[in-house]
């Protein structure tokens, strides 16, 4: 159970920086080299590096490598589990009481 916790988390991380942010939206565009993404943003290499590592992780953006250039695209996967995510959390739940704390 911690385990989804945590990979939940990720994906949450994932989405709590502007920078990260500002990267979804330009791959909303397509795929993109590192290049572009660093050119377009105000951070370094190294910067782009740890938000890209953090998409990475959560899974909502996926890579390859062409020679010495990394491209980014998200993955379509990711962000559909990302969509059920948020549903399932903020489903209102079948018993409203399952989780009470005082009793009536």
């Amino acid at each position: 159970m911690d385990s989804d916790y945590q990979s939940q988390a990720r994906v949450f991380k994932a989405l709590c920086d502007e920078t990260r942010l500002r990267v979804l939206e330009m791959l909303r565009g397509g795929e993109k080299c590192a290049c572009k993404l660093v050119e377009n943003l105000d951070c370094g290499q190294s910067g782009l590096s740890y938000h890209m590592k953090v998409l990475l992780e959560s899974g909502i953006v996926t890579s390859r490598q062409e020679g010495k250039w990394t491209y980014y695209r998200i993955c379509p996967e990711g962000a559909s589990a990302l969509v059920s995510l948020v549903q399932q959390l903020t489903a209102v739940a079948d018993d409203p009481d399952q989780f009470g704390c005082c009793e009536k």
